[in-house]
């Protein structure tokens, strides 16, 4: 038996703290104890029983315990203790822990009147002892540590019933932190950030509903049949979003990034954004007639209008900040890393060397669905790049519009998990539930889930449980699939429509003050409809096209002296830094490569990179083991081998104007590669760069290639210089490391919207990287950049290719006699070196090689003035390493074919038609590459 008596008491009162703190916490034969109630054990253990008198004298909070004293003389028996309340204070100290953990599950969440499913430790009755009225009104308050005002039991538990369990509840014991556990109980159970509305407040608050309601009627009325994915149902989505606007600009914040699927996405632009009702009506207009979108000065538009981004400015009582809606596919969530990397660029000041990144100025909000929440992958890794040194955004506010239904699918359907939420408890984020017809709870969610973020800069999740009132889109039939729930909607009153009755209740105004709002509305919409249809016939057509590359020469040669001086300082680490012996030697061959010969891929990067920033052009670098490189070829961060600090030299260049950011990725492809594309667009004036593992990992980031690198500029008109370094070529490691499917890329090239080079040589790098971050007009890069080729002596460069040079689409055979040539072999990346070092090379002098190093924009004119320099010409061969249905040839073969002199063929080489890219075993690899290397030169 635990003794709690002389000089054990100050253990005693330590475990007594923890126990009120977590029970589980403390050994189970003293929690038996403290749930007990024993009246025979307590009598016999007279200690605790002043402890718990103690504790009840000081509110529950334990006091310093002074040094033992000498033992006393013995004094009478202590009164044996009350069993009744002893065992009371235990009971009730569960329900409190059941409150603050189960409460949800008794919360009246659904706006359609679904039953909680409840929980056996939240019914007082249910205990034991049973906390009865009487046995409530004499356990003190002060002993359970809530943050409710009353003396006993009885006055704080109907509060904390309603905190916890009504339209609004809480799931937050899951957080690790202390810290935050203690900081969100204090700021729910005061009731804190749910103060009541002024009048004035809750009269902005209809007006809002208001419109929100009166949009949507005016275009279901109006547009009948087409597609608008309705807000109704989730009507209060639109002022939550007001407020945390609101309170952003209060903390400081420039700018807050949305990103959100289909559903109410018109309202938020109308409403939130701030964008003319007009805009929003031409969409529908065009519908009709083509004249409605031709006639926009600025062109049509490439995307539905449920996908289309904006940016507008907003005026808060702490100032004006600009609120941009990020463009976004059908794809519901590939949206999210996107906005996290306009986000983390907004916040990032390029200016300074590191790019110091400061979370105040710029509000990440994200908008799922309650469906798409837990099903979809991308998700997880957006959550998983929240705490991370090179992607935090300081805390993003996440909505989960929950229309308690997928497209079709009911919930029990589509997720393993009670709540579409509960992916956010892995990664210790509070949530936060509540009814969506509970307008002023949904603003107090709001201002809760924003001071957690103002306080611990981290992300926060509410989940808006609503419905969907008029089925996955306006042309379809809910009742289909879903008649119970249907003929339950058509019964609810909207949100508007329950706030007004709350508003007459209460006073605040009329049935005719809230009718003459909602006329307001419309009369606003007809205004504006009309202003429309006369604008049709005074507006000029545009043809809207893509703006195609400027051609504009760029000079990307860097003097030699420049380029000296900037080596010295890549490869000097501090005093007393130890860099790998290995390593060192590697560095230390720099200098000498740099006068003789020899720069490899890792230094003409460098020099690149160096070079950018002394000229002000900020660099972003992130990827898989990037700081390293994944074939041990960059080592941009050293790392002292007797200390483990770590020293970037790069950032410390003594000249540079602009930032260097380098980040190892997480082992993300979907998510990451989202967030540099949403970082590049909002810094348009920034090389980003993100490298893969090894090329073929790309596949897993599919749909942020398809659905904004390659498509972005034609849908929305928004383009980026964020540049893929995507390692490719086949060196006998099996079908997944040989492939960065090149042929996906030129599949997807079309109107300009990307450049896709291959370049074989440190100097085409260096100046392919250069002429990237200075085109005036910015275009994605996708480079399959080398493995085996990044130390091969053969593509080394010097510094003269440096300093004197410029990037070459095509690379013609400098050692060809052009007379005697009769075939030419055309080819791309490391298939060169496989052809020239071949044994039958020496032997082969009616063959030259030549090299096309750019394959997207395909360099047309080159490539003619290539073939007109041979004049005895009689075939021309592609060769590849890749499959005949992969690699260049398909995409490329009519722009090879096309002004072949007359009688030259065109004929293939390379790897039959295959299902997959590569042989599984080296020597199978190996016979192949040399099967196709003999058929080009035999």
């Amino acid at each position: 038996m635990p003794d709690v008596d002389a000089v054990n008491s100050g253990y005693a009162r330590v475990l007594l703290e923890e126990y009120l703190e977590n029970p589980e916490a403390v050994p189970s034969e003293w929690r038996a104890l403290f749930e007990s109630g024993d009246g025979d054990l307590i009598e016999a253990l007279p200690g605790l029983a002043r402890l718990l008198e103690t504790l009840r004298e000081t509110n529950g909070h334990a006091t310093s315990t002074p040094a033992p004293a000498p033992a006393p003389p013995a004094e009478p028996a202590a009164a044996p203790a009350d069993d009744e309340l002893l065992g009371g204070v235990a009971a009730a100290m569960s329900l409190v822990k059941a409150l603050r953990t189960h409460g949800h599950l008794a919360a009246r969440l659904d706006p359609l009147g679904s039953e909680p499913v409840g929980d056996p430790a939240l019914e007082p009755e249910r205990l034991q002892p049973k906390l009865t009225p009487e046995l409530q009104a004499r356990i003190p308050a002060s002993l359970l540590r809530v943050h409710t005002p009353g003396e006993t039991l009885a006055d704080v538990l109907p509060t904390l019933q309603e905190t916890y369990s009504s339209t609004s509840a809480y799931e937050i014991e899951h957080i690790s932190d202390h810290e935050q556990r203690i900081w969100l109980r204090e700021a729910i159970e005061s009731g804190r950030y749910r103060r009541q509305l002024t009048a004035d407040e809750k009269k902005r608050l209809l007006a809002r509903l208001s419109e929100v309601e009166g949009l949507e009627r005016y275009l279901r009325r109006v547009f009948l049949g087409q597609k608008q994915f309705s807000v109704e149902g989730l009507d209060t989505m639109i002022p939550m979003l007001d407020e945390a606007i609101d309170l952003a600009a209060e903390a400081g914040a420039h700018e807050v990034v949305i990103g959100m699927a289909h559903r109410g996405r018109l309202n938020v632009l109308a409403h939130v954004i701030g964008r003319p009702y007009e805009t929003i009506l031409r969409e529908f207009e065009g519908e009709r007639t083509i004249e409605a979108v031709t006639s926009d000065p600025e062109g049509g538009t490439g995307d539905v209008k449920y996908h289309l981004g904006a940016e507008g400015v907003r005026s808060t009582p702490a100032g004006d900040l600009t609120v941009t809606l990020a463009a976004n596919p059908s794809h519901l969530e590939a949206v999210d890393p996107v906005v996290e990397g306009r986000t983390r660029a907004e916040q990032t000041d390029r200016s300074t060397r590191e790019g110091r990144h400061d979370p105040r100025v710029a509000l990440p909000v994200l908008i799922h669905g309650d469906a798409a929440f837990p099903a979809q992958g991308i998700v997880a890794e957006t959550l998983n790049l929240a705490e991370l040194e090179g992607y935090s955004t300081g805390g993003t506010l996440h909505l989960i519009a929950n229309n308690q239904i997928g497209f079709t699918t009911d919930p029990v359907e589509g997720r393993s998990t009670r709540y579409s939420s509960d992916l956010a408890k892995g990664f210790d984020f509070p949530i936060i539930h509540v009814n969506a017809d509970d307008a002023e709870a949904c603003i107090a969610a709001v201002r809760l889930g924003m001071a957690y973020r103002r306080r611990f800069q981290n992300d926060v999740v509410i989940d808006l449980v609503g419905y969907r009132r008029h089925g996955h889109n306006e042309q379809d039939e809910a009742a289909y699939t879903q008649p119970l729930m249907a003929a339950r909607i058509a019964q609810q009153a909207t949100a508007r429509e329950q706030y007004v009755a709350d508003l007459v209740e209460e006073g605040v105004l009329s049935e005719a003050d809230a009718e003459a709002l909602a006329r307001q509305v419309e009369t606003k919409l007809k205004e504006a409809h009309q202003r429309l249809k006369e604008s049709f016939a005074r507006a000029v057509a545009s043809e809207g096209r893509i703006p195609f590359g400027t051609g504009a020469e760029v000079v990307t040669a860097v003097a030699a002296d420049r380029l000296r001086e900037l080596d010295r300082s890549l490869v000097t680490a501090p005093e007393r830094f130890t860099i790998h012996p290995k390593l060192k030697k590697q560095l230390d061959r720099r200098a000498e490569a740099l006068e003789q010969g020899g720069i490899d891929w890792g230094q003409g990067e460098s020099l690149a990179f160096a070079s950018l920033l002394v000229d002000g052009i900020p660099i972003r670098l992130t990827g898989q083991d990037t700081e390293r490189g994944t074939f041990s070829h960059r080592h941009d961060v050293l790392h002292d081998v007797e200390t483990g600090e770590t020293y970037t030299p790069i950032q410390h260049l003594a000249e540079a104007q602009a930032s260097f950011e380098l980040f190892n990725s997480p082992l993300s492809e979907a998510a990451a590669m989202g967030f540099e594309y949403g970082y590049s667009v909002a810094a348009p004036e920034a090389l980003v760069l993100w490298e893969a593992q090894f090329g073929d990992f790309v596949n897993n980031a599919q749909g942020i290639v398809d659905q904004f690198i390659v498509a972005g500029l034609s849908k929305w008109g928004q383009t980026s210089r964020l540049t893929l370094l995507l390692p490719h070529g086949y060196e006998g490691n099996g079908p997944e490391h040989s492939s960065a499917r090149l042929e996906r890329f030129l599949q997807l090239a079309a109107q300009e919207n990307i450049r896709i080079a291959n370049p074989t040589t440190a100097a085409q790098y260096f100046h392919l990287v250069r002429r990237q971050a200075l085109d005036p007009a910015a275009r994605p890069l996708v480079v399959m950049t080398p493995k085996g080729l990044l130390r091969l002596k053969q593509a080394s460069s010097t510094l003269a290719e440096l300093a004197e040079g410029a990037f070459k689409p095509v690379l013609d055979d400098s050692g060809a006699d052009k007379a005697q040539v009769r075939r030419l072999v055309l080819c791309s990346g490391k298939m060169y070196y496989d052809l020239s070092g071949h044994e039958l090379r020496g032997s082969a002098g009616h063959v030259a090689i030549a090299r096309i190093e750019q394959l997207y924009p395909f360099p047309v004119e080159e490539k003619n003035a290539l073939l007109a320099s041979y004049p005895s010409l009689a075939e021309v061969v592609w060769a590849q390493e890749e499959p005949q249905n992969m690699g260049p040839w398909r995409a490329i073969r009519h722009r090879l074919e096309e002004k072949l002199p007359e009688g030259v063929r065109l004929r293939y080489v390379g790897r039959p038609w295959r299902a997959s890219p590569s042989e599984g075993y080296p020597t199978a690899h190996l016979r192949e590459q040399d099967r196709i290397v003999r058929e080009a030169l035999a």
